[in-house]
């Protein structure tokens, strides 16, 4: 529980503290008095953000966009195409600089120049220097006012080993360029000395993260035995040349690992008696009291005292989004009073126990500053146990104050070029900018009672989750928690031990024997059998069939109420049972915890989707007119046969049997025989969740022969298919065929794949796009039917896309999946391995090969394939291949581009990576697929929110988890009825 400030014993104190150090940092006159003609862009730009939301935006989004725009005719384009919208209301002076015709002309040059260096006026007043001798300038400038630095280098995601390895190689140089030009540096005792003791003069901050490209929660042993090395040798150089190492914190998902690998690193006997090292505390995270009082405990364990960097938290909006993406608790406070509230409290609590951790507070807020010193002077905390801190370029006359009371200030001062800076400008103009800021509040010279009243933690901010929309979706895994991460570790373990029993089909309600069996084997170990599979033979199937048509009448007269409570409950189960579930996927199908996590949320969200779709379509529609009522209702078309793939072995079986199941039909599941463990797992839920005998019946077999029975019985009324396009075509035409006492046309849904591909113009954000590509291409080995496997690269940015994928690429562990380290895992078989093999070779006559990874021994694994300079009509640019194989082609311009990804049969998955708004709208436009994913990666269709499907030869048939799907399995009829009798009709309303 946070304690309030309100009647504190340092609320007086504060108070006196703030209004003096309020009265240092507040201008003559209010920031909008100054916007006059005579202002410098770059403070234009800044105050048109502050007083116009639209705009802000727009010209926001515009600056992210900038680095990669490489020539004025570009700028002058992105700039009409930002700031040209007839929605964003423009300043006159704006307005003006924009009414050009061609980007190319004279005004447009004008308009390119004035506002890319305004944006990099803008930069340079938040960033120290693009390079280490600008940075040692601006150090040596803070240091003669007084000011000690910590240097923060601005740099690409890593997401490659080699980028990973840069990064520590470039702080070594760094720490070796800072001390030399250290030792000619005057020693300043209000930063260099403290209680007698000399402090490092040298102090650079680094993000743990970036020490390996693969870092994740899930493999937390792997990340911390990669990441530790390199810290080690960061921290031994450190102290030879006598430096300061802090370690920042970034997204929240990482927060809990970093913590863990900091706490057990510097417990090392050669680390333990540092006391020249820093870790960072989020004060807008609910849970960072916790690790605070963790980290107090742990340093009295060590015995030598470390620095907390207590900072409100730089990533609120993304962290809020991600969270109700997934349908978690918001990891943050949602309000800014809470933040306030929580970081004074933390504040507190750090200061009180000052003996163990040294404190530095790191505010723009000048209430905040005052109270840390009200607290620190309160408690008589040693002058080197305590310092402020600010950002480079934000509460500058703050800081100054801050010296002139005394205080040791350090300015935290990011350096680097601009193109990788701009996440980190963003986010300083979102602060600057945003009405909740301290430092906006005080430029608009609101009241000093209420700039400095003391924060309240607002009652409604509970970080439940949101809804963002009516249908309530599961969520997934938050395997950033430890304690979710051992429970799928005892999961696989128990699977494991539960390996290598029998399955039977399921017949109208009995488990039933059958004379052949498969074993389904372990793609990552082929000696390994997950189970044995019992084989429904003709005669059997031909059983299943008859219970159906005898269990038809009364579960179609089932109230829809009551089927979809089933359901509901299915759902329940497989929620209760998840980690179950996905240990089963990583065996019986080799896909990796993190890939099987979100399809068990699929599944439960397809039983919970439809249930409500039913019910919702259960109520028919009335269109009535005097003397007569017309009533539109659906009802169930018979029996189903659902033929489900192996590459999503629970949801897709699932959707496509519930959805069957939930508008009245008779249902028989038939899965693919390498996924027939998988499926018996949901027969023996949906049995559970109280399916009667007869409506639904699980029925492994051949396809070629029980599947080929199936499809042709005269009794069946539909065929849901997902699988190849060969199988799909052949069911299709099969169904076609009119039975001998057949009385219906047969209904099929087929999904039958793609070729999907992915454009990358010259102004998308490259770390997003590889990790797109590398994620869309390489998960679950290629075998999504959603899978990125051709990349269309514009000409500008080719070379450098194509070397940061491979070497992303490269990155990539290969191996079983039930390991934690393993990104790419197994293909499904020998035979599909074989296939796959067959594919590389003929891309290595057509193309140039890229890269191609090694397989481990054991399985059938496929290490990912690169091929380069690929034709748009070569083959594997052509055909599907359902693997780890991606082809990277080379395009002249957007058309060129958008001709080629339009070139196949398929239309299923797309994407785009781009910040050029009319691309975006083009692509919305004319890319012919059934699901467009722009500025993301194009697997992992989410139900209700991104029904999945597409159309030319990848299917036929409504979107799965789309508000149409269910209409498939329904007969629509009406009834009219003549209400008059002898000239009168009942009258709505009348008494």
């Amino acid at each position: 529980m946070v304690a309030q400030v309100v009647g504190s014993p340092y609320e007086a104190k504060t108070q006196e503290i703030a209004r003096h150090l309020l009265a240092a940092t507040q201008e003559s006159r209010s920031f909008f008095a100054q916007m006059r003609d005579q202002m410098r862009w770059d403070e234009r730009l800044l105050g048109w953000a502050m007083s116009n939301p639209g705009l802000r935006v727009q010209l926001f989004r515009f600056i992210d966009c900038l680095p990669a725009l490489h020539s004025n005719a570009e700028i002058a384009r992105h700039l009409q195409e930002y700031l040209g919208d007839e929605s964003v209301e423009l300043p006159v002076v704006l307005k003006g600089l924009l009414n050009f015709a061609n980007p190319d002309s004279v005004p447009g040059q004008l308009a390119a120049t004035t506002v890319s260096t305004a944006v990099e006026a803008l930069a340079h007043k938040y960033i120290a220097g693009e390079t280490i001798p600008q940075a040692i300038k601006t150090i040596e400038r803070l240091r003669k006012e007084k000011m000690a630095f910590t240097l923060d280098l601005l740099g690409e995601a890593v997401i490659t080993e080699a980028e990973a390895q840069r990064y520590l190689d470039t702080y070594l140089l760094l720490l070796d360029k800072l001390t030399e030009a250290a030792r000619s540096w005057p020693t300043i005792p209000q930063i260099d000395q403290a209680d007698g003791e000399a402090l490092p003069k040298v102090q650079v901050s680094v993000k743990l993260t970036a020490f390996y490209s693969q870092f994740n929660p899930l493999d937390a042993a792997g990340s911390q035995q990669q990441v530790t090395e390199r810290v080690r040798q960061l921290l031994r150089r450190a102290k030879e040349v006598g430096a300061a190492i802090h370690f920042d914190m970034e997204q929240y998902a990482y927060k809990n690992l970093t913590l863990a690998i900091l706490k057990q690193l510097l417990m090392e006997s050669e680390f333990r008696q540092r006391s020249d090292i820093g870790v960072t505390i989020q004060g807008y995270l609910r849970d960072s009291e916790h690790d605070l009082r963790d980290l107090i405990l742990w340093a009295k364990q060590r015995g030598t005292p470390i620095t907390v960097r207590l900072v409100k938290g730089a990533y609120w909006d993304q962290e809020t989004i991600k969270a109700q993406q997934h349908h978690w608790p918001q990891p943050v406070y949602n309000r800014k009073p809470s933040t306030d509230a929580n970081f004074e409290n933390l504040v507190r609590i750090l200061l009180e126990h000052h003996d163990v951790l040294y404190a530095a507070i790191g505010s723009h807020n000048v209430r905040t500053q005052a109270y840390a010193l009200a607290v620190a002077e309160h408690l008589q905390v040693p002058q080197r146990h305590f310092e402020q801190q600010v950002l480079y370029g934000m509460g500058d006359k703050l800081a100054k104050a801050l010296v002139d009371r005394g205080s040791r200030v350090r300015v935290y001062s990011p350096y680097g070029e601009l193109i990788p800076g701009m996440a980190y400008l963003i986010r300083r103009l979102l602060e600057n900018t945003a009405n909740s800021s301290f430092l906006r509040q005080n430029l608009e010279n609101r009241p000093p009672e209420e700039l400095l009243a003391p924060p309240v933690m607002a009652e409604d901010d509970t970080g439940e989750p949101v809804a963002t929309t009516t249908f309530h979706a599961a969520a997934d895994t938050d395997f950033a928690i430890a304690i979710n991460r051992q429970v799928v570790t005892d999961a696989l373990q128990q699977v494991q031990e539960r390996l290598g029993k029998s399955y039977r089909p399921l017949i109208n309600g009995t488990w039933v024997e059958t004379e052949t069996t498969i074993a389904s084997v372990n793609p990552s170990n082929l000696s390994e059998v997950v189970g044995h599979v019992g084989l429904v033979s003709i005669e059997q199937a031909d059983a299943a069939i008859a219970a159906a048509k005898a269990a038809f009448p009364t579960w179609r007269k089932t109230p829809a109420s009551q089927r979809a409570a089933i359901l509901r409950k299915a759902a329940d189960l497989m929620e209760a049972r998840r980690a179950e579930l996905i240990a089963w996927m990583v065996f019986e199908v080799g896909k990796i915890v993190q890939e099987a996590d979100p399809e068990v949320t699929e599944a439960i969200d397809f039983c919970r989707y439809y249930a409500d779709e039913m019910e919702r379509l259960d109520q028919g529609y009335s269109y009535d007119v005097a003397g007569e009522t017309d009533r539109y209702h659906y009802q169930p078309r018979g029996l189903v046969v659902v033929i489900s793939p192996w590459n999503f072995p629970l949801a897709i079986p699932t959707g496509m049997t519930v959805a069957a199941l939930v508008a009245g039909n008779c249902t028989l599941l038939k899965p693919a025989e390498t996924s027939s463990v998988i499926a018996a797992k949901l027969a023996e839920i949906l049995v559970e969740a109280g399916m009667p005998p007869g409506v639904f019946q699980f029925l492994p077999g051949k396809g070629s022969t029980v599947g080929a029975y199936l499809v042709k019985h005269p009794d069946v009324h539909m065929i849901t298919f997902t699988g190849s396009q060969e199988v799909g075509c052949r069911i299709y035409a099969d169904a076609a065929i009119l039975q001998p006492g057949q009385k219906h046309l047969k209904r099929v849904v087929a999904e039958m794949g793609g070729k999907n591909a992915i454009i990358i113009d010259e102004s998308a954000d490259l770390d997003q796009a590889v990790q797109g590509v590398v994620q869309s291409a390489f998960g679950y080995s290629g075998q999504k039917c959603s899978a990125c496997s051709r990349v269309i690269v514009l000409n500008a940015i080719y070379d450098t896309f194509l070397a940061r994928l491979v070497e992303a690429t490269r990155s990539l562990q290969v191996g079983p999946a039930i390991a934690p380290s393993t990104r790419v895992g197994p293909v499904i078989d020998p035979t599909a391995q074989a296939r796959i093999r067959e594919y590389i070779t003929k891309g290595k006559a057509e193309a140039t090969l890229a890269l191609e990874l090694p397989a481990p021994a054991g399985g059938s694994f496929v290490g990912p394939v690169i091929f380069s300079d690929v034709a748009p009509e070569a083959t594997i640019a052509q055909e599907e291949i359902f693997g780890p194989v991606l082809a990277v082609i080379r395009a002249a311009n957007f058309d060129e581009a958008l001709r080629i990804a339009n070139g196949t049969n398929y239309a299923l998955t797309g994407g785009l990576y781009s910040r050029t708004p009319s691309h975006i709208q083009r692509a919305q436009a004319e890319f012919e697929v059934g699901n467009l994913y722009i500025n993301r990666g194009i697997t992992g269709a989410i139900v209700a929110r991104q029904p999945f499907g597409g159309f030319k030869l990848s299917g036929v048939g409504s979107k799965a988890g789309g508000p149409d799907y269910l209409l498939q399995f329904l007969e629509p009829r009406v009834v009219t009825e003549n209400i008059q009798r002898q000239g009168f009709a009942p009258i709505e309303g009348a008494e």
